[in-house]
């Protein structure tokens, strides 16, 4: 949201998710942590946009040509709905995911978010 900084616990779980996406081994891995880490930036433009280039390195990477594509529609509105507090909660950020369906929130990720 505009003006509001992130929390610094909810910081430190957004740095740890998109740390442990960087170093894991499995791809599958990386993606349960970069969703993860999704799911915690929404509210925030920089983290929530910083998550999707993440997304898009990995989809590119991975040679993903539909995730990859999905990812910079993403990037581009990423910003401009966690500015405007529109964006649907839970959702993963995925590009098999539409990207006005809010999803569950796992229960961690909420008890994170609702302190």
């Amino acid at each position: 949201m505009i003006g509001r900084r992130m929390p610094a616990r909810v910081r430190t779980a957004y740095n740890s998710e998109m740390n442990a996406a960087r170093t894991a081994a499995d791809p599958q891995d990386r993606w349960r942590h970069l969703e993860r880490a999704h799911i915690i930036s929404q509210p925030w433009p920089w983290p929530h946009t910083r998550n999707h280039i993440g997304m898009l390195a990995l989809a590119v990477a991975q040679r993903d040509r539909r995730e990859a594509i999905g990812q910079v529609i993403r990037i581009i509105v990423a910003a401009p709905g966690s500015a405007l507090g529109r964006y649907p909660e839970g959702n993963t950020g995925r590009a098999s995911v539409p990207i006005t369906q809010p999803q569950p929130i796992p229960a961690d990720l909420a008890t994170l978010l609702s302190n």
